[in-house]
Parts: C-alpha cells; sequence; structure tokens
C-alpha cells in the first residue's frame, strides 16, 4: 500500500478566497447562495500571497562505484585509471516564507543529503540558503535566505479549526511546467499510515497535488497557512485527488524549535507505548466504537506512571479534543509543547477519569559515555554510547532500549567492514553481558583473540565469531 504514495516535490500553495467585507465580518461559514457569488474570483488572494511562495532547488553530490571496482582483472591492468565517479543530482519542491527575515519552511525530504540549496522567488530571484533545523521523523526543515533583505510572509493559522469541507487553494509548479493554481476542499483529517516515517496525523484534500509540490502550502480563506503539502496518493505518478498536508500547529511548534537554535527537534517523553483499538478491544471494554490509544506499557519513574496512567487503559482525549488513534495522540502532545501540561482522558472499565500529564524532554538516566573504540578488535571505529530515553529517541529506537549502542561506524573501519551498522545494540562478548561503555572499552582493550559477539538488531539477536 506504501508503494502508491508518492512524496510531491515541485511547489504547490494554498490559497484563499477573498470574499466581500460583510462576509469577513461573519464567524459562521456558508455555502454559495447565488450566481453572482459563484463567480467571485481567487485573483486577489493569488496575487496577495503568491511573493511568499518559493521554489526549492537541492542539489547534491552521489559517487557511483565503478562497474569493475575489485575485479583482479580489471585492476591488474587499468589500475586507478577507472576511478568511481562523482555527479550532481538536482530536486525540485516548494517552501513557504513565514518569516519576514527570510525563513522558510519546506518537506525535509526535499533538501535531505543536499550539498547546496537555493530558493526562487516568483519575481525570479534566487538566493543561497542554509539549513536551519531539519527533522526526518516529521518530515519537516526550516531553511533561512542567506541575505539581509526583508520578504513578504504568509501567517500560519489554527490548523485545529480547519473542517472536512473547507475550501483550500494551491498555488506551485507541478511537474516543473511554471506556477499553477489548484483549488479544493479538505477531504478529511486526522489521517494516519500514508507514508513510512513515524509522524502520522495528516490533513487531507483534493486540491490537485502532483510530484514538485513537497513543501508548499495548504490554506483557508483568510489567507492563512494551514498545512505543509508532503505527499500524494497516486498509482501513476499524477494526483487523483488525494493529497496529505502536515498541520500548521505542528509546523509553529517544529519553527519555535529552530528559533530558538536547538540542534535537534525534540518531542515529549511520556514514558509509555501506545497500541490502535480495535473493534475487539472495544467490544471488550464496552466501547460503543473503536478509538483512542491503548496503553500497552508504562516505563517505571516516567511522566505517564507519575500521572497515574496504567497497561489496559484507553486515552481518548487530550485537553479535551479527541485522539482518534496513537498517532493522534503524540500529534497533540507534540503540539503541546515541552515544559506544559495536559489533561489526558482516561477509560478503564468503564469509568472516565482526567489525568494530567506533564509534558518534558525524554531524560538521560545514565551518562551516555560516548566512546571511540580502537585498537585490533571486531569494534575499532565505532561509536558507542550508554543508551538512555534521550540517547533512544536521538537515534530514532524504541524509548525503553537499554545496554550499549552504536552511534555510528566510520567509514572503511573495521567495525564497518565486518557490518557494524548504527543501533547495533552489543549485547555480550564473549558470554559477558556488555552494559556499558566502559565495560566495553575494558573487554576491546584486554584483546582476548577470539571475539564471540551478540548483538541486537531490529529486534533480532545476532550472534558473530572473529579472530
Amino acid at each position: 500500500m506504501h508503494g502508491l504514495f508518492k512524496r510531491a516535490s515541485v511547489s504547490l500553495f494554498a490559497l484563499m478566497l477573498v470574499l466581500p467585507a460583510a462576509a469577513h465580518a461573519q464567524t459562521a461559514k456558508t455555502v454559495p447562495e447565488s450566481q453572482m457569488q459563484m463567480q467571485l474570483s481567487f485573483a486577489p488572494l493569488v496575487k496577495q500571497t503568491s511573493g511568499a511562495v518559493v521554489n526549492v532547488y537541492a542539489e547534491k553530490t552521489v559517487r557511483r562505484q565503478s562497474p569493475f571496482a575489485g575485479d583482479p582483472f580489471f585492476e591488474q591492468f587499468f589500475g586507478q585509471q577507472m576511478p568511481n565517479r562523482s555527479e550532481k543530482q538536482s530536486s525540485l519542491g516548494s517552501g513557504v516564507i513565514v518569516e519576514a527575515n527570510g525563513t522558510v519552511v519546506t518537506n525535509n525530504h526535499v533538501i535531505e543529503g543536499a550539498d547546496d540549496i537555493k530558493v526562487a522567488l516568483s519575481d525570479g530571484r534566487e538566493f543561497p540558503c542554509k539549513v536551519v533545523l531539519r527533522d526526518d521523523r516529521i518530515d519537516l526543515a526550516v531553511l533561512k535566505i542567506d541575505t539581509k533583505e526583508s520578504f513578504p510572509t504568509l501567517p500560519i493559522g489554527n490548523s485545529d479549526t480547519v473542517e472536512v469541507g473547507d475550501l483550500v487553494l494551491a498555488i506551485g509548479n507541478p511537474f516543473g511546467v511554471g506556477q499553477t493554481v489548484t483549488s479544493g476542499i479538505v477531504s478529511a483529517l486526522a489521517r494516519n499510515q500514508v507514508i513510512k516515517n513515524e509522524f502520522g496525523f495528516f490533513i487531507q484534500t483534493d486540491a490537485s497535488i502532483n510530484p514538485g509540490n513537497s513543501g508548499g502550502a495548504l490554506m483557508n480563506m483568510k489567507g492563512e497557512l494551514i498545512g505543509i503539502n508532503t505527499a500524494i496518493f497516486s498509482r501513476g505518478g499524477g494526483s487523483n485527488g488525494i493529497g496529505f498536508a502536515i498541520p500548521a500547529n505542528l509546523v509553529k511548534v517544529f519553527l519555535a524549535s529552530a528559533d530558538a537554535g536547538v540542534k535537534s527537534f525534540e518531542r515529549p517523553y511520556v514514558g509509555a507505548s501506545f497500541d490502535a483499538v480495535t473493534s475487539e478491544v472495544a467490544e471488550a471494554l464496552g466501547l460503543n466504537k473503536a478509538r483512542g490509544a491503548l496503553v500497552v506499557k508504562v516505563s517505571e519513574g516516567g511522566p505517564a506512571a507519575k500521572a497515574g496512567l496504567k497497561a489496559g487503559e484507553i486515552v481518548t482525549a487530550v485537553d479535551g479534543v479527541s485522539v482518534e488513534h496513537p498517532d493522534a495522540l503524540l500529534y497533540r502532545l507534540t503540539t503541546a509543547g515541552l515544559g506544559n501540561s495536559v489533561k489526558l482522558t482516561v477509560i478503564e472499565n468503564g469509568r472516565e477519569e482526567q489525568l494530567p500529564l506533564t509534558l518534558a524532554r525524554a531524560p538521560e538516566t545514565s551518562p551516555r559515555d560516548q566512546r571511540t573504540i580502537g585498537g585490533h578488535t571486531p569494534f575499532t571505529g565505532a561509536v558507542v554510547e550508554n543508551l538512555s530515553p534521550r540517547v533512544a529517541d536521538e537515534l530514532r529506537m524504541p524509548p525503553e532500549s537499554a545496554g550499549v549502542v552504536v552511534s555510528e561506524v566510520k567509514e572503511d573501519s573495521p567495525a564497518a567492514r565486518l557490518g557494524f551498522e548504527p543501533k547495533d545494540i552489543i549485547v555480550s562478548i564473549n558470554g559477558t553481558d556488555v552494559k556499558s561503555t566502559s565495560e566495553l572499552s575494558e573487554i576491546a582493550d584486554s584483546d582476548p583473540g577470539f571475539w564471540r559477539v551478540e548483538i541486537e538488531r531490529d529486534g533480532q539477536r545476532i550472534r558473530q565469531f572473529f579472530r
């Protein structure tokens, strides 16, 4: 199913209809009631907002290995005359200027691995820019245009006020054909399992989104940013009327982290794991429908345990806002912000209660004690750290992971040649459990000559023997 979902990557920007002055004074949403209203134009809003929409050009260098590398015959006769080649790869996406100083929000996959990034404005000017903050889990990136010039911006709206059926507009450069405007409605909310990453809370729209639209803006009728377009559902590569956008409220939190100068985006540490509520579980617990997040495990001493959350309970709302699935719960906690407190609505044995939960950073329960292993060992060139919830979060590992983990493997090192990978947990060496980086370092220094190594990779145990 995931193969049907494509990253959008040109510049698509959702824009809103300018209504008569009398309509602005109304708080209730209305549908067209006359032929005159049906003839209203999006043109004024397109002109008003197009200056804040940019194209993002990312270029990276890719090393192509010679097909004859490692072949004894060709190496004997040609030596280094057939070296590996390097070539440039370019990608085109979109971005939205959200601050007058040239701060741009786009998708992470648009600029991932890029050596050189430029943005092009609607008036044709181009500027180099640098990456301020990026996160592959939520597929967002913040760029800063390298100039002191002031730019037009797009205000960020409240995506929680978005409703199914709301009108939206999109402006971009699909397939590189030039700036294009499309319109549609919000088709659904809180969509998850759309693409293969850890984020699962999208606004769905039928506004035409095509390859090249990644990083573009989805906007409401007030001309406010309500989402960043990131993926399409397609079998043939074109728009089939189903596109997905990251909600603007998550963009706000991410942008605030970038403005604070942090090196990485941190989500709240809950200290619990959750699963979806199936129809069988809902029936067993007497629920009228399958929704919410089932508490599977609670870590001792974590925020969830302190709040009184227990395995088997179901979280159905955060601060009164319903959560449909575990991804929606994570989204609500993330957008609430670190350092704040929320109230969880929890159901147990048919009883509903409110539990206060403090949103804190993932703790470093044991010092990471990062070390690079040297000497003549199978681990030479591996960077190892003591696992903690914070280290696990940085490495995109389950928060309950424990032990000594490989966080990096130096290129062309013995550890790399023997197949060690980042996220490998070193369980034991020669039958001795490895509980800390200092223990691993001592064993490595002893140089036993024979190595019986057990590691854990993606939940699987692997045993290897080395001399």
